[in-house]
């Protein structure tokens, strides 16, 4: 196990100043605490964009024209808003569509938004994710069901693509078999994570934050972009 912990090491070097980042992630606040954002951040994600060059600029503009002009100011607003509007922004329908139905689902929580997300995430569980009234949504995949649990304060890992390839590198260079089953994968790299002394969540985010732009990795390229994500 500290040869585990030995490679563990070797990667969390690389991204210093993680904590933060994931820290904020687990107490609802980032885009300042904005809700309706984080929300529109994991359906924009959906679809498998490119996170800061193409998901992260429209999340802003989405802010600068419609949140920060007052034409939608809580989840419920979000529910009701006109997805033709929404389109002039962002053209992919689906995206929208699913922005609207968690944020439907969301709003008969609470009226506040964070409590909403976090009573929500909270209460939904990971074997039974498909049975969850935001699992059941058309688009909505386990990535972004663990993306919006995460948000809302449950410390995990997406099983997303980049995330999987690197834990199990990192696996397999301790020895180990990889996993591939989602479910299976979240609870491994959960272990490995509370094992090597480390969050979840942070072994999640090192994993996006290593990959490497041009000559520099994510935590460098986009190190003014972060605090405000």
């Amino acid at each position: 196990m500290s040869q585990l912990k030995k490679i563990v090491d070797s990667y969390m070097q690389k991204v210093q100043g993680i904590r933060e980042y994931c820290e904020r992630c687990l107490r609802t606040e980032r885009y300042g605490g904005n809700v309706v954002l984080m929300v529109v951040d994991a359906a924009f994600t959906s679809i498998g964009l490119n996170y800061f060059t193409a998901v992260v600029p429209k999340v802003e503009e989405f802010n600068k024209k419609i949140v920060e002009t007052g034409k939608i100011k809580n989840l419920k607003d979000l529910a009701e808003a006109d997805i033709e509007e929404l389109k002039t922004i962002w053209r992919n329908r689906r995206s929208w569509q699913i922005a609207k139905e968690i944020a439907n689902h969301l709003s008969k929580i609470s009226s506040n938004d964070k409590e909403a997300l976090r009573t929500w995430a909270k209460k939904a569980s990971l074997e039974k994710w498909r049975e969850d009234p935001i699992g059941k949504i058309k688009g909505v995949g386990i990535v972004t069901y663990q993306y919006l649990r995460m948000m809302g304060g449950i410390d995990t890992v997406m099983p997303d693509k980049i995330v999987k390839r690197v834990i199990n590198e990192i696996l397999v260079k301790a020895g180990y078999k990889p996993v591939n089953d989602n479910i299976e994968f979240i609870k491994k790299a959960e272990e490995i994570a509370r094992t090597c002394g480390y969050k979840p969540i942070e072994l999640c985010w090192m994993t996006w934050l290593i990959q490497t732009q041009g000559k520099k990795t994510r935590i460098e390229k986009y190190a003014k972009i972060l605090p405000k994500i």
